[in-house]
């Protein structure tokens, strides 16, 4: 499912031993959301005008994305997209004043794989612009959840069609992910499923990970040849989220 841009970055992380791709290489499973069924997704563009990462609306002046995509320049937003390669009236295209990684994110291990873009003015909101709730407990959710991710990245035939697609993804208990990743930290979650691979993929890096209409994850890394993937976990940040969100 997702993203379009950059071929994808291998990198030998220790939590499996093995080759992982912070926007991995294709997306199976997937299909084409309905337009504007997200209209909390936003598209993400660096300083030379190329689509970059997902990223997610969550008050009219702040986008939540991931901490390794901050790399490309991001310089622009683009709200209310479905085919971020047509030009559409329901496009809102606004310019990133100010960019706040996590101060402790780790570009090795993926660790605190969060980033906080202020909008150098507010999103009008309507019915293709709206925000993805947060959630308001820090407690975890419970593994074997439905959740769904969403991008315009690469999908599984190698393609970048520029249309937004998604996917429904299960959340592992975190003892279960844990067996696939020994090292994952109290800031990651994980979702997939080896008998029915669906996940995110290359360019969908930043997009949201949303169980029961809630922004749980952000998508991260996974491994380059099957699920699960790994999520920054929302509800470990809530309150950076707030400090930041209040400068």
């Amino acid at each position: 499912m997702m993203w379009r841009l950059h071929q994808p970055l291998l990198l030998l992380l220790s939590f499996s031993l093995a080759q992982t791709d912070p926007l991995r290489s294709q997306i199976v499973g997937g299909h084409e959301a309905k337009p504007h069924s997200r209209p909390y997704m936003a598209a993400l563009k660096s300083i030379t005008g190329n689509f970059t990462c997902g990223g997610f609306l969550v008050t009219p002046q702040w986008v939540m994305t991931a901490a390794h995509c901050k790399k490309y320049g991001i310089s622009r937003v683009v709200l209310g997209a479905h085919d971020i390669y047509a030009s559409e009236d329901s496009q809102q295209e606004i310019r990133v004043a100010a960019s706040h990684p996590h101060p402790e994110y780790n570009e090795v291990t993926y660790s605190n794989d969060i980033l906080l873009l202020k909008l150098d003015s507010e999103a009008a909101l309507n019915k293709e612009v709206a925000l993805l709730p947060l959630p308001e407990s820090s407690s975890d959710i419970p593994g074997g959840m439905p959740c769904s991710v969403a991008g315009w990245g690469k999908i599984e035939d190698g393609q970048y069609p520029g249309k937004l697609y998604e996917a429904t993804v299960t959340l592992y208990d975190r003892k279960k992910c844990q067996e696939f990743m020994p090292d994952m930290d109290d800031g990651m979650i994980c979702a997939g499923d080896h008998r029915q691979p669906q996940d995110a993929s290359q360019g969908d890096s930043g997009g949201p990970l949303v169980c029961d209409g809630v922004a749980q994850g952000i998508v991260s890394f996974g491994d380059s040849s099957s699920p699960p993937g790994i999520y920054t976990r929302v509800t470990h940040y809530l309150s950076w989220i707030k400090e930041v969100m209040e400068l």
